[in-house]
């Protein structure tokens, strides 16, 4: 059987993730994890395709120099801020009312919501995906997409959850991927195969939110019933607190990101030993020195972590869904790797919390350094859906190419890794373990006071405070 390429790319505001696997069969093993520079993105989203061109081109040629695969094709990921979500129906009469509905015919109602439904400005808008909320037979409403197949019925409706975003934004992946000189395998709407790298169907089906933590952008993912129910993005992240220890602490951007990397945390209270501890920074330009203690740098953190996540949990509550999640939050992306940062969203929501590892189900990941971060849920999700389509094949094998040695490494690695350890420089004692979410379906209990329950009464400008200081114009 011949085996098949899957490149998947992840442009983010400050790095471009590229992966490679390959398909033999059902067995699909991870090459390559790889993440690069980013450069001419912002806020996820594509300002300067020349730039991003020679950016993802650099990444490209250094994965094909070391697996001795020609990269063709690209599977690339649209952007996740700027998108809103509206609701589209459409139904239809059937011939046979005692025939049961096929697959073909949800599909066939699916692509007529989508096909009618009316953008607002059809030159600036396009649709990025779409999600099947419920069907509605003449005697049964709003079941599964599962449950309706195979009814009897002569009539068939649909309601769809359709996310729109910017049609500028997708022309300039377009000229990004010709610059660049790879052409376009498939365009994914990451939040919908991200969900299914990290989440488990029990959390999608009891009620869960999935937080993604960028550099540029946070999302907002909420699954329930085992559907993606809502979805949503501030144009805030990990790159943000990078500006505020840039510029509180007077270091240059390259020296405030190392510095986050390495000694970043949240909840500066809980950090024991570590709290008072001073970093003593030496500019080897001048030879002069800066101090700056662990605990301070830790309530710069602190502060604009809470005003990012004071803005998605008013989200949470706006979506209708806040006292439906009964899995909790789930945190991945790269933001996710603040020390504490879990425990301190479990503090201000009292929703469990975990962090979300991508779960590579169906692929073999062992042997592929990265991919098992959070930071790489966007490329396993993207992979996972890649693999199941049968039309993609991105690379083909050099001559002589080195792509092949890895066959053996298939054979017998661990489909399903554990979760990996990440090194810290803080001890045990100095981070709360964040809890897992409950196996047992039950809602958690009801947040206290300064939770989200009480944020009704508030106005979004009240709560997001200076969100929006040091945001890039």
């Amino acid at each position: 059987m011949k085996d098949r390429y899957i490149a998947t790319v992840d442009l983010g505001s400050s790095k471009i993730a590229l992966s490679v696997a390959r398909v033999t069969g059902e067995d699909v093993q991870a090459l390559y994890y790889r993440e690069t520079p980013s450069d001419g993105v912002r806020r996820g989203s594509i300002f300067n395709p020349e730039k991003a061109s020679k950016a993802v081109r650099a990444a490209i040629s250094a994965a094909e120099e070391e697996l001795g695969v020609k990269i063709r094709q690209v599977v690339i990921g649209l952007p996740r801020c700027g998108i809103r979500q509206e609701i589209a129906t459409a139904s239809t009469e059937r011939s046979d009312a005692y025939s049961c509905i096929s697959q073909d015919e949800i599909d066939a109602v699916k692509n007529m919501a989508l096909d009618t439904y009316p953008l607002d400005n059809e030159e600036e808008e396009e649709m990025y995906g779409a999600v099947a909320q419920s069907f509605s037979t003449e005697d049964a409403y709003h079941y599964s997409e599962a449950d309706v197949v195979g009814m009897p019925s002569r009539s068939l409706e649909g309601e769809f959850k359709v996310f729109v975003g910017k049609k500028k934004a997708v022309r300039n992946i377009d000229i990004m991927l010709e610059k660049a000189g790879v052409a376009e395998a498939a365009k994914y709407f990451l939040p919908i195969s991200t969900a299914d790298a990290v989440l488990t169907p029990e959390e999608k089906e009891n009620g869960v939110a999935l937080i993604e933590i960028g550099a540029g952008v946070t999302s907002l993912t909420i699954c329930q019933d085992g559907i993606m129910r809502y979805y949503c993005a501030i144009p805030f992240g990990g790159r943000n607190i990078t500006a505020d220890i840039k510029y509180e602490c007077g270091f240059t951007e390259v020296l405030a990101e190392n510095i986050k990397m390495a000694f970043g945390a949240c909840m500066p209270e809980r950090l024991q030993n570590m709290s008072e501890k001073t970093l003593q920074i030496r500019d080897e330009a001048d030879g002069s020195s800066r101090q700056v203690t662990v605990k301070y740098l830790s309530e710069v953190i602190t502060a604009r972590v809470k005003e990012i996540v004071d803005a998605i949990l008013f989200k949470i509550q706006e979506s209708g869904y806040a006292d439906k999640l009964r899995n909790g939050i789930v945190l991945t992306g790269g933001g996710a790797n603040l020390v504490n940062c879990g425990n301190l969203i479990k503090q201000m929501s009292g929703y469990n919390v975990r962090i979300g590892y991508p779960r590579a189900r169906h692929i073999t990941v062992s042997g592929c350094a990265g991919i098992s971060e959070t930071s790489a849920a966007a490329s396993v999700g993207m992979l996972m859906l890649a693999s199941a389509d049968t039309h993609i094949d991105c690379a083909s094998e050099k001559k002589g190419g080195s792509a092949t040695s890895s066959r053996k490494a298939a054979s017998t690695a661990d489909k399903s890794p554990a979760e990996p350890a990440r090194e810290t420089l803080f001890g045990e004692d100095e981070i709360e373990v964040v809890n897992p979410p409950k196996k047992d379906g039950k809602a958690p209990r009801k947040p206290k006071e300064n939770g989200i329950f009480k944020w009704t009464k508030k106005k979004l400008d009240e709560m997001i405070g200076d969100l929006y200081d040091g945001m890039e114009q």
